[in-house]
């Protein structure tokens, strides 16, 4: 197993530097990307449906379930005392990176043909560097390897900040910008809906338990990101947990869909 992460860590030390092509799914809310990075050395697998609660489109086509599979890894040691590693960026503290890949089906018979897409993000938690320090986020998501099909590209930036008042935590909200490939990301009348705001709410309900954390999250444009997006998640173990979720795309022409996502860290 550790040969086996070593040799996947490698690979992906190359994507994010740009030796072979980088940049599908990170780490999340129930939607859109979170200011959440993978500490050093984790490797996370999700697998994604998302399913169209009607059988047709607008335009009459049968709709699919979408299908992801996905795999990423934490690249950069966190506390640079405990790692020589870390003493190449020991200078920049507390900043994390993760870099993954998904498997998509689903997209329909075009798209399905280029099912593999990269991602990466580079952030740090909140509190990193002085008390009160918002947490921050900066990456890349579906980025295909096929020319004006498959590369979305969408870059973004996220803050996020955990809100109390006393001793009661109102949980974490966050806000962002995306800015995706103007050539594929439309709205509704084919128009060019590329870019647009990220924001999102959540908390652990530790009133019901530790492991049931709640999020409402919502991604702008018309394109086939712009969604609101609202759910739940619940922690079987520290290790293995499961999103259940809700969304409601902001074009019109989409169907709702709704959202099982497992995930797996190792």
């Amino acid at each position: 197993m550790r040969t086996l992460k070593i040799a996947i860590l490698g690979m992906m030390f190359l994507m994010l530097s740009g030796l072979v092509p980088a940049f599908a799914t990170p780490s999340t809310l129930i939607w859109a990307p979170s200011t959440d990075v993978k500490p050093f050395g984790m490797f996370h697998l999700d697998v994604d449906n998302y399913t169209p609660l009607q059988s047709r489109d607008h335009a009459g086509n049968k709709t699919f379930v979408l299908q992801d599979y996905g795999l990423l890894a934490g690249l950069l040691p966190e506390r640079p005392e405990e790692n020589p590693l870390a003493k190449l960026w020991s200078p920049l503290g507390k900043i994390l990176a993760e870099t993954g890949f998904d498997y998509k089906k689903g997209l329909g018979p075009t798209l399905d043909k280029w099912p593999v897409y990269f991602h990466f993000k580079i952030g740090v938690p909140e509190d990193a560097y002085f008390k009160n320090m918002p947490a921050f986020a900066f990456g890349a998501y579906d980025m295909g390897y096929k020319r004006n099909f498959t590369n979305n590209n969408v870059w973004y930036l996220r803050g996020a900040k955990t809100i109390t008042a006393g001793k009661l935590n109102l949980g974490r909200i966050s806000a962002g910008y995306f800015n995706g490939n103007a050539k594929l990301l439309r709205d509704k009348n084919g128009e060019r809906d590329n870019a647009g705001l990220m924001l999102g709410w959540e908390r652990v309900m530790t009133e019901i338990s530790d492991r049931l954390w709640v999020c409402v999250d919502y991604q702008g444009t018309q394109s086939s990101y712009g969604a609101l997006n609202y759910g739940f998640s619940w922690k079987f173990t520290d290790k293995i947990s499961a999103i259940l979720g809700y969304d409601v795309y902001n074009n019109p022409n989409l169907r709702d869909t709704v959202t099982f996502q497992l995930d797996v860290d190792f």
